[in-house]
């Protein structure tokens, strides 16, 4: 049985601002805020939450299927995906609209301003998820990535009532839902995927504290930035690993969905917490040491050798047999 990746699919439009954010805001005059950057370079990228974790499953090995509405202009990005292993034969092609836009500016400190044109991903609420299973012959797992939220929702409904069971990745979305809707998405879910920003904007438009959020979910998972990412399970201990040193910071743009594809292939591998954590640190690495979020090489024994330096020979020889796989 297969991973079922839903999530947006989109191009993105990367750029890279040489100054720092923090000083052209000025914070008196945020009410009349009129701001443009002149920026050094601008990459076009493959990218999208959903095809990015879809992308990266693809690298370690598996075959996930990925889900999602896009464009007629989508030929070429899909003969991409489905040379790294991801399967498209559930993607909807939209009659009428271009695959979703992403547009981002990264200062010297690594902060971001992003805007999303959603275009062709609105029409992913049109998409049921059993006939997908029923032809796959079931699901290990349906991840419910950040897309259009009546996709989101109708998703983590269809997975309750058939009892599927899905990870719960609401992302950049969680800006726009409120208390309630969040809990719709949330409620139920075998993993909670969060950074700290969304985890406070998620508790505070709920009310909920962590045990409230573990009352609900079976795992959370939440990443940390430098300070790496924290799994907790009810009535365990707390797990945290922290990410190998990288060699550069090229890009944060797709980091946390490649976290996510390697915490998932841990997961799916049958790994420990904390062993799919640190596969999860170690694609994150890959992703930031380049400049997009599909650009990276995923070569198993240099993928193994720097895992061990970072985590210890026995940790890697743990997972080497499904790496090299």
């Amino acid at each position: 049985m297969s991973i079922i990746v839903t999530g947006s699919i989109a191009t993105d439009y990367l750029m890279v601002f040489p100054g720092r954010f923090a000083e052209q805001i000025m914070p008196d005059q945020l009410d009349n805020i009129s701001l443009s950057f002149l920026v050094e370079d601008l990459a076009i990228r493959r990218g999208g939450a959903g095809a990015n974790i879809a992308f990266n499953l693809g690298c370690l090995g598996l075959t996930p299927v990925l889900v999602g509405a896009v464009g007629a202009d989508f030929t070429e990005y899909g003969r991409w995906l489905s040379d790294h292993g991801v399967d498209i034969s559930a993607v909807h092609v939209s009659q009428t609209k271009h695959t979703a836009r992403f547009q981002c500016t990264t200062d010297s400190d690594q902060n971001q301003i992003a805007s999303f044109y959603a275009g062709a991903m609105t029409e992913s609420r049109d998409i049921a998820l059993k006939p997908i299973v029923d032809r796959l012959g079931g699901t290990d797992l349906v991840v419910v990535g950040p897309s259009d939220p009546a996709a989101m929702l109708r998703h983590s409904q269809e997975c309750r009532e058939h009892g599927y069971p899905f990870a719960a990745d609401p992302s950049q979305q969680l800006s726009s839902l409120d208390g309630e809707a969040i809990t719709q998405l949330v409620e139920g879910a075998a993993y909670l995927f969060t950074n700290t920003y969304e985890r406070g904007l998620l508790e505070r438009k709920t009310g909920w504290g962590d045990e409230d959020i573990l009352a609900r979910v079976g795992v959370s998972v939440m990443t940390r930035g430098v300070k790496g990412v924290t799994v907790q399970r009810p009535g365990e201990p707390v797990i945290s690993v922290t990410p190998p040193q990288e060699l550069t910071k090229a890009d944060p743009t797709g980091v946390g969905d490649a976290f996510r594809a390697g915490f998932l292939a841990g997961v799916r591998w049958g790994v420990g917490d904390e062993r799919a954590a640190q596969l999860g640190c170690m694609l994150a690495t890959l992703v930031i040491e380049s400049v997009g979020t599909q650009e990276h090489k995923f070569e198993p024994a240099t993928f193994l050798e720097r895992f061990s330096e970072a985590y210890g020979p026995d940790s890697a020889a743990e997972v080497a047999a499904h790496v090299n796989a």
